[in-house]
């Protein structure tokens, strides 16, 4: 028996002309419009951008963009200088900066810490004890991935801001790290991503953190606490302020323990003593946040360049060592490799045209090295072998350090005058020649 033929009614078929109408439609006009007036809420970093401005060099300004460190034979010359606001996030490259009694400005004022329980405990600890948690702090050493999450510094821009009532005058931070959503609305994401910031772009999660330190009405209403916090098994208390971070930063760096933030309290700084002057020879005593032991680190490139010989003799793999991966606050370039380790004060000089005052150190002593170095500091990879183990190798030289490899300086500041705070105050500049005002021998002091 013969089907009945069935007909469409008219105008019910797909019409292919339609179609393409359709997306073209799309093409041409919604998808630009979504790409230039998304249906979002505008990020941290373009609300800032209409009232604030970042600091920072452009790649193309960088000091580091040559690949300079031949050892010239002086004089020594400031190549580069590197603010670290968040504890082994990505730093920022600055032509100048302001030098306190505690280093850069803007460095070391946050670290991540993490909430670590006191296992193994022993069988007859009691109940007390196995409940003390404790905050510890983290690196790259242990969490790499902590080298990808960028870091931007706002500062207010009175050009942005005349005439406008309400403008902010304080300076924020703005952490960013990758992050794309599940279903339909992470695919919107990366989208929009690659649409608007270029095909290597990927959809971001940001953090926005003050610089200066919340008053006692903002830490009560966002909830931050002061608490006891642990860096290289010195305790200090500081503030938390984990209730500003998203649960996708754990989950992105792999932290499997509770994550907290912490700004260093002002009030609260860490004394240096071992290696640093005492507070009769500096005028004051020597105090830092979040360094690691001294307010600033010094790093030579004809010294990375000389250990890159080594390195790369070992691995070929290596053939280019990134003196970002060693995070100094100031490079110099035109001294013979290792020559700084014969310091003991220097002196920043100003360019003749400048109006900057000159600025010294005191050199306190090497850097002695961890495995932090192994970590490539743009994908946030770790190296399982190198540099540590030629660092452990050949720069084993300093007899209170053994076993152990030094490649940098320490220092801390030094002022004319300390009688008070706004006299405690220099500047560093890209540029600045260096004189060696005294020289002598080191001998590293643990902690």
């Amino acid at each position: 028996m013969d089907q009945p033929e069935i007909t469409a009614a008219p105008g019910s078929g797909v019409d292919a002309g339609g179609i393409l109408l359709v997306v073209a439609t799309i093409l041409v006009f919604i998808l630009p419009a979504l790409i230039y007036f998304p249906p979002m809420v505008p990020s941290k970093t373009e609300a800032l951008l209409q009232t604030h401005s970042p600091i920072g060099l452009p790649p193309s300004r960088s000091g580091l963009r040559d690949g300079s460190g031949q050892g010239l034979a002086g004089p020594a010359k400031l190549r580069s200088l590197w603010v670290y606001p968040v504890k082994s996030c990505k730093g920022i490259e600055v032509g100048k900066s302001k030098v306190l009694p505690t280093g850069l400005e803007f460095d070391r004022l946050y670290t991540f810490a993490q909430l670590k329980s006191p296992f193994p405990v022993g069988v007859n600890a009691s109940d007390a004890e196995k409940a003390q948690d404790k905050w510890d702090f983290i690196t790259q050493r242990q969490f790499p991935l902590l080298a990808t999450v960028e870091v931007d510094l706002f500062v207010p821009d009175l050009a942005k801001t005349r005439g406008q009532e309400g403008a902010t005058g304080d300076a924020f931070i703005v952490l960013r790290f990758p992050w794309v959503e599940w279903g339909v609305f992470g695919t919107f994401q990366w989208l929009i991503a690659k649409l608007g910031r270029g095909w290597r772009a990927l959809p971001e999660k940001e953090i926005l953190l003050p610089v200066s330190f919340p008053s006692q009405e903002e830490i009560d209403a966002r909830g931050y606490t002061f608490e006891e916090m642990t860096i290289w098994r010195e305790p200090v208390t500081a503030l938390n302020m984990e209730t500003e971070l998203p649960r996708e930063l754990r989950l992105y760096l792999g932290v499997s323990n509770r994550l907290g933030i912490f700004r260093i309290d002002p009030a609260r700084l860490r004394p240096v003593y071992r290696c640093a002057p005492t507070e009769p020879d500096a005028g004051y005593q020597p105090a830092v946040g979040f360094q690691d032991a001294y307010p600033l680190h010094l790093l030579n490139l004809a010294s990375v360049r000389d250990l890159e010989a080594i390195v790369a003799k070992g691995d070929e793999k290596m053939k280019y060592l990134d003196p970002r991966r060693f995070r100094a606050n100031i490079i110099i370039d035109d001294v013979p490799a290792y020559d700084e380790e014969t310091w003991k004060a220097i002196r920043f000089n100003p360019e003749p045209a400048s109006n900057r005052d000159s600025s010294r150190f005191h050199v306190s002593c090497r850097t002695v090295r961890c495995k932090l170095p192994n970590v490539d500091q743009d994908t946030g990879l770790r190296y399982p072998v190198e540099p540590d183990r030629s660092l452990r190798k050949f720069r084993n030289v300093d007899p209170g350090a053994k076993h152990n490899g030094c490649l940098g300086m320490q220092l801390t500041p030094l002022f004319d005058k300390t009688d008070t705070p706004e006299a405690m105050e220099t500047w560093l500049e890209t540029g600045m020649s260096v004189d060696v005002l005294e020289t002598g021998e080191h001998v590293y002091i643990a902690q």
